[in-house]
């Protein structure tokens, strides 16, 4: 294909009055692209899904191995992404020797750092998660360097491991080993981030301007015509659906402020965060997916619940809090509780990569150019073993993944030799990870 139109820079803003925001790649934008990588080919983002206290492990596990795996009652909700879609067995997540306790603080951390932390509560030391080892690198060519998200305030939310700081169960983000990323759970400062700060954080304050000023978006209306009329129509179509998904997640954002504060009047609710679990976690997904598109960051983090989470969810009819019932001492009661908070979350992850799945990239799909990660780092939920810990490995990663198989590792396979792995096929070598002592085939 000869591509005759102007090239358009791949950091190509549209202006209005206080506010950018950047544009998807567009066919018209090839020629710039190309000119500046190195290597020409798809641009592979990692995204990190993350749940809490452990699984019902019997009810996660495929029975076969191979491409001829059946979806277990946990994965169900997967298989329309099966092509697309590891599930791996027997990768480790061991404390290291030496730090002992902490089972939770310790999931939570070596999940993407591949250390175990030490008992203190006030001395930081865990180890560069693989993600910013990851965003290091990317972070070059966009204007995040990462993303790190979350569902419940680990600022105040919750108990933490004792003789832990709670940073361990708060983050699984790690910029070096004293430094954890705070997480972001309000789906309106995300927003700001990626597509303007409105100049304050009171909350108050911040109610009052949205409400008083017109959309984002109505100060770009000019700025969009004018580039639309240098554009084919395949990048006007494009252009155009695109600012329809940022106008419909500020939309509910809004949403969600106004029925927050009709709903909740007495209760201190942090501003910009829907009412219900679900819209909350669609909310961050879809900002995860604006920002892969725009290409603002290509390395994101969403915890769906920090470790000790007393979520409940009473829309899958378990009003218990989560973390108590994941103790279950084989109780049949508690354990198909716990059975159905793991498949819910499993449908998150499932809404995320339909999402990406129906989002042009380029000469793919954001699902073709990505790799997925979801999973925690605590098995089997009662005995808190990290000897078999649940991951799942989706998208195309920008031709590196194949998927369509359950892969079972020998016993006790260390997670460090996954991350290695996981950076090789990003491009970036390293000789060891934590307690890494090779690389896998995936």
């Amino acid at each position: 294909m000869i591509i005759t139109k102007k090239a358009i820079s791949r950091r190509e803003v549209l202006r209005g009055i206080g506010a950018m925001v950047a544009l998807p790649l567009l066919d018209a934008m090839t020629p710039a692209l190309l000119a500046q990588a190195k290597t020409p080919g798809p641009v592979n983002r990692l995204g990190v899904m993350y749940i809490p206290n452990g699984m019902i492990m019997n009810k996660w596990t495929p029975a076969l191995d191979g491409a001829a795996y059946e979806f277990s009652p946990t994965l169900s909700a997967l298989a329309p992404y099966r092509d697309r879609l590891l599930v791996l067995s027997n990768l480790a997540c061991v404390p290291t020797p030496g730090r002992p306790g902490g089972a939770h603080a310790k999931a939570s951390t070596r999940f993407l750092t591949d250390v175990s932390p030490p008992t203190s509560e006030t001395w930081l030391d865990a180890g560069i998660s693989v993600d910013q080892i990851l965003a290091q690198e990317t972070g070059k060519h966009t204007q995040l360097a990462s993303l790190e998200l979350a569902i419940e305030n680990g600022e105040t939310a919750g108990a933490c491991d004792v003789g832990f700081a709670c940073a361990y169960t708060n983050a699984i983000s790690w910029k070096s080993a004293n430094t954890p990323l705070v997480t972001q759970n309000n789906p309106r400062v995300v927003f700001e981030r990626l597509f303007g700060d409105m100049g304050n954080t009171d909350p108050k304050a911040r109610l009052a301007r949205i409400q008083q000023q017109r959309s984002v978006l109505d100060s770009l209306m000019k700025e969009v015509a004018s580039l639309q009329g240098s554009l084919g129509p395949n990048d006007r179509h494009k252009l155009t659906e695109y600012l329809e998904s940022i106008r419909d997640v500020e939309r509910r954002i809004q949403l969600a402020e106004e029925q927050n504060d009709q709903n909740l009047p007495v209760v201190d609710h942090p501003v910009g965060i829907p009412a219900t679990y679900d819209e909350h976690v669609k909310l961050m997904c879809d900002l995860q997916v604006l920002a892969y598109q725009c290409d603002l960051t290509r390395v994101i983090t969403l915890m769906l619940g920090r470790e000790f989470s007393g979520v409940t969810y009473p829309q899958v009819g378990v009003p218990d809090a989560h973390h108590p019932i994941t103790h279950h001492a084989g109780e049949p009661e508690k354990i198909a509780k716990v059975e159905k908070i793991n498949a819910y979350h499993v449908t998150q992850f499932a809404y995320l990569l339909e999402k990406m799945r129906s989002t042009p990239d380029g000469e793919g799909t954001l699902l073709d150019h990505a790799t997925l990660m979801y999973g925690t780092g605590m098995g089997e939920c009662n005995a808190h073993d990290p000897r078999n810990i649940p991951l799942l490995l989706a998208g195309g990663g920008a031709g590196t993944l194949k998927g369509g198989r359950h892969i079972r590792y020998p016993k006790e396979t260390p997670l460090a030799n996954f991350h290695l792995t996981l950076l090789d096929n990003f491009g970036i070598k390293r000789d060891r990870i934590g307690d890494s002592t090779g690389r896998l085939e995936v």
